[in-house]
């Protein structure tokens, strides 16, 4: 599941990795969160013919794109990709071998390592970005068990959901390997620092809302 929002410069190389897995998946799905580039999203995704299936919505955030996404889907494993971002050639393959292994696993993250993109390397907006050369912690799958992305946020959706998903003792593994390199531009970055701030804020509490819930429903 491919979510997009006015990012069709970057979406063909997404979906070449995705169609490039060593491992193919059942399907691949563009979910466009109401692009507004006069069609240009549309035309990237369907240049690829009948291996991408392509939708849109009106445009709602990133989490209604995921779980709209996931609704459509009509395979046994759900995998995301932001369509500005792109998966190593061994991702699929490398979570598939993980759920063989053990039938009881509910979700498999593997790691991520941040680039610049080309299009801005060099630039004074690339200067301005701060990112991590280091892999970073990845996500993915066990959506049904910890429910739905929330549609309230723009950037902290998935941390949401999975505290949510550990509350509800979702089996997950992290796997070793950089399965995926997220691309830093110009446009994502321009307010994530303060909107992050404030969204983690959201999310801490509210997880520690449910704990306190939970305590009294226990105890009572």
């Amino acid at each position: 599941i491919v979510t997009t929002y006015n990012i069709a410069a970057y979406l063909g190389a997404a979906l070449d990795s995705v169609l490039g897995q060593t491992s193919p998946a059942a399907e691949v799905i563009v979910l466009d969160d109401g692009s507004t580039d006069d069609g240009a999203t549309a035309q990237v995704a369907q240049h690829y013919g009948e291996r991408v299936r392509y939708l849109v919505q009106p445009n709602a955030g990133p989490g209604a794109a995921r779980n709209a996404g996931a609704a459509a889907a009509r395979g046994t494993h759900l995998a995301w990709l932001d369509g500005d971002d792109y998966w190593t050639p061994n991702k699929l393959a490398a979570q598939a071998a993980a759920f063989s292994a053990d039938p009881a696993l509910e979700a498999a993250f593997g790691h991520v390592r941040q680039f610049i993109s080309p299009d801005i390397a060099g630039t004074p907006a690339a200067a301005r970005l701060d990112i991590s050369s280091e892999p970073m912690p990845g996500r993915y799958r066990a959506w049904e068990r910890a429910g739905p992305f929330a549609t309230d946020m723009a950037v902290s959706e998935f941390l949401d959901w999975y505290a949510r998903a550990v509350e509800a003792g979702v089996r997950m593994v992290m796997l070793p390997e950089v399965l995926a390199w997220r691309r830093v531009h110009a446009s994502n970055n321009s307010r994530r620092r303060s909107l992050e701030k404030r969204e983690y804020a959201h999310v801490l509490k509210a997880a520690l809302d449910r704990r306190r819930a939970a305590g009294k429903a226990g105890g009572a």
